[in-house]
């Protein structure tokens, strides 16, 4: 089977790992410390803050910045439902934009959607594709909003040459076990804020700044440091493994260019794309529909996924909310027709070979 990501660790993740346990201190501490510190320097931050995941990342990136009851947060309805979740946990209401072709968030939507209960606008970068930053950003200074960028698939994209994570008032990563760079289960935020820093080392600690003095209602969101001491190598081998998926996107974007009725990846020379996910969209003047593609590609052992079956908006928790009043066309639209084919750096040249060969014997 080509599977659609792999877990593989090295003898340095599992000795690191390994050290820790022997160590007798296994929860929060020096090795966390350590991976915020590296983090942060990779990403181009003052500072990073590690949680046990990227939709603790989220939440309290959003607690951080007082978004709470009445205000609405601008966002997605693209991608994977934490990102509204995060929204609806502080008890803010999000507002959807429709995506571009690049299934992101169509910056020149968004004004349209601005009023005095917005407070702030959270762009995800999906599938490791980096958003319209100086658009969003101009936004938000002329109405005076926050913005959090949810960066929890583009660990080292980069917008304009300066890395996804570093643009908005804070940014959220996740570091799961199908992430470019991961620590099994865990999330880490981003920000040059000082006050927003000191807050979210307390909120992810019961809201203690010391032991057994809670200064506000916090939670217990913290990352171990057997977690950390795995992100740390992680954390050296993602530029390596970045460089592969983008190589291995290039091969299959130019011999599945040669298809007809297949939408590949965009890629702009103003992004670079980390290719979390390789999706293609399977138009109507394809061979057969994305359902049954899919059906080929299994039964000749090649796994894929779709990524998103239905848009945020039409998922059944939100409609019961009362989100699911407006149509988002291309959202809807694309849901049907997306499909991720395997990219992630483990894949060999034959692998790339079988998936282009058989999508093309497709008649």
């Amino acid at each position: 089977m080509i599977s659609i990501s792999k877990v593989s660790f090295s003898k340095k993740e599992v000795h690191a790992a390994l050290m820790v346990l022997r160590s007798g201190h296994v929860t929060q501490g020096k090795e966390v410390g350590e991976f915020e510190r590296e983090f942060a320097k990779y990403i181009g931050s003052k500072y990073a803050v590690a949680v046990f995941n990227g939709t603790a990342a989220l939440h309290l990136a959003l607690l951080a910045l007082k978004i709470g009851p009445g205000d609405e947060v601008i966002t997605t309805p693209y991608s994977f439902i934490a990102s509204t979740n995060a929204i609806l946990y502080v008890g803010a209401t999000p507002v959807f934009v429709d995506i571009i072709d690049d299934y992101n968030i169509d910056a020149d939507k968004i004004e349209g959607k601005i009023t005095p209960r917005t407070k702030a606008i959270l762009p995800v970068h999906l599938f490791g594709n980096p958003c319209e930053m100086d658009k969003i950003l101009a936004i938000a200074e002329k109405y005076d909003l926050k913005v959090v960028e949810d960066a929890c698939q583009a660990h080292g994209a980069e917008f304009k040459g300066k890395k996804v994570g570093t643009f908005g008032n804070i940014a959220c990563f996740s570091l799961y076990a199908t992430k470019n760079m991961i620590t099994i289960e865990g999330g880490m935020i981003t920000t040059n804020d000082r006050g927003l820093y000191e807050y979210l080392i307390m909120a992810r600690s019961h809201g203690a700044r010391k032991k057994y003095h809670h200064e506000f209602l916090g939670y217990n969101y913290r990352m171990t440091d057997v977690q950390a001491a795995i992100g740390r190598i992680q954390l050296k081998k993602l530029a390596k493994n970045n460089e592969k998926r983008i190589k291995n996107a290039s091969y299959l974007t130019k011999a599945l260019a040669k298809i007809k009725g297949l939408g590949l990846p965009p890629v702009s020379n103003d992004k670079k794309h980390v290719f979390h996910h390789y999706v293609i969209t399977v138009g109507s003047d394809f061979a057969v529909d994305r359902d049954t593609l899919r059906k080929f590609l299994a039964k000749s052992h090649i796994e894929s996924e779709i990524h998103y079956p239905y848009p945020i908006h039409k998922q059944q928790a939100i409609m019961k909310m009362g989100y699911n009043t407006f149509k988002l066309s291309k959202s809807e639209r694309l849901s049907g027709r997306t499909l991720s084919l395997p990219v992630h750096q483990y894949l060999k040249k034959k692998d790339l070979e079988n998936i282009v060969k058989i999508i093309g014997e497709i008649k």
